[in-house]
């Protein structure tokens, strides 16, 4: 979900959740994640909301949140739809998840980040009229099957693929009037990614990265490892093999959580694209989305990415985490805001977003 490089046992002590390249130890799967652990429960193709169309209805539905799917090519991908009270049509988003294993609602159960980001900002848009799509990633939670069977055959663009399609069902669902993706953190650069196959009203990128994932990772591992020069060296030569996209055969066991072989072909399909140069491609309006308190991508990634896109919207929302809630720089403060789901998302983000999203 994140883009700050921690070693294993130094978030686990911070008690911080692990994410890009360290969600790469995690498997990409959920396997060893507590894949279905205290995630959403499985969804399911379950009835969506009266429309109001029986006699016993009333003229326009109260607001509701139901399970849904999608098939991609392996199976069924579950999520939860959030339709607010009244008759629209509305507008609709899909939030597309950052990387790891994280379910609909945010979480990762395992590495002990237990937010509920998602399920909050969902809830939160709902109760402005807005409604959303949030999901449990390939192999997650009621997802499982729509995962690959080895990780080895995971690609990047397997999770654009994924939100792709969760585009395709909101604009085929008359109550929706405009269809918007807000992807957070590497949701950010899918969301890119799907922008530029499909027509979207609208992108937007919460905490996502300015700059290609090989950039990301060697800062990371620079601070990392700044105590070990042979493995940083180590690490640096992998990362440019990789960028060349040759896999590495002989990877450190103190590197191998990260660089093991079978995850670095999805890291190979990651490193082809940069941020910066697939935000200027896009046709759809956009807004870009930063905290100041987010210890995992910087203030400087968003505005790489509003430099590359001057006509984009950005906003720099003081005090927020990387997960989408209040906090300070304090680890106590952090710690709170990436496991405690009583505490709201910040309402200058719900405001940033509710003026954004275009109605029709």
């Amino acid at each position: 979900m994140s883009l700050r490089f921690r070693l294993v046992g130094s978030a686990r002590r911070a008690g911080f959740a692990l994410p890009c390249a360290a969600a790469l130890a995690w498997s990409l799967l959920g396997a060893g994640c507590g894949a279905g652990e205290g995630a959403s429960p499985p969804g399911g193709g379950g009835p969506l909301p009266d429309d109001g169309g029986s006699p016993d209805a009333p003229a326009c539905p109260e607001a509701a949140s139901v399970d849904v799917t999608v098939e991609n090519a392996r199976g069924a991908l579950a999520g939860t739809l959030e339709v607010p009270a009244g008759c629209g049509p509305f507008p609709a988003v899909v939030i597309i998840p950052g990387s790891g294993s994280t379910d609909r609602d945010g979480n990762q159960a395992a590495a002990g980040l237990l937010a509920g980001s998602y399920k909050l900002l969902a809830e939160a848009l709902r109760d402005r009229g807005i409604a959303s799509v949030r999901y449990d990633k390939a192999g997650i939670g009621g997802s499982v099957s729509a995962a690959p069977r080895a990780e080895q055959e995971m690609r990047f663009e397997m999770g654009a693929d994924d939100a792709a399609l969760w585009v395709e069902k909101l604009r085929a669902d008359g109550r929706f009037a405009t269809v918007t993706v807000v992807g957070h953190s590497e949701g950010s650069l899918l969301g890119m990614l799907v922008a530029a196959r499909t027509h979207l009203d609208g992108y937007v990128s919460i905490a996502g990265a300015g700059r290609p994932i090989g950039d990301v990772l060697r800062e990371q591992l620079a601070g990392a490892l700044q105590q070990d020069e042979a493995l940083l060296e180590a690490a640096n030569g992998i990362l440019d093999q990789l960028e060349l996209g040759q896999p590495v055969e002989d990877v450190p066991a103190s590197l191998m959580s990260v660089f093991r072989p079978s995850v670095q072909p999805y890291v190979i399909s990651w490193m082809k694209y940069d941020p910066a140069a697939e935000i200027q491609a896009l046709a759809a309006p956009v807004l870009i989305v930063q905290g100041t308190t987010d210890i995992q991508v910087k203030v400087e990634d968003a505005e790489l990415l509003a430099r590359a896109r001057p006509d984009a919207e950005l906003v720099v929302v003081e005090g927020m985490s990387h997960t989408l809630k209040a906090a300070t720089l304090s680890a106590a403060s952090q710690n709170a805001a990436y496991s405690d789901p009583s505490l709201p998302v910040v309402p200058r983000l719900i405001e940033a977003l509710e003026a954004f999203i275009p109605a029709e």
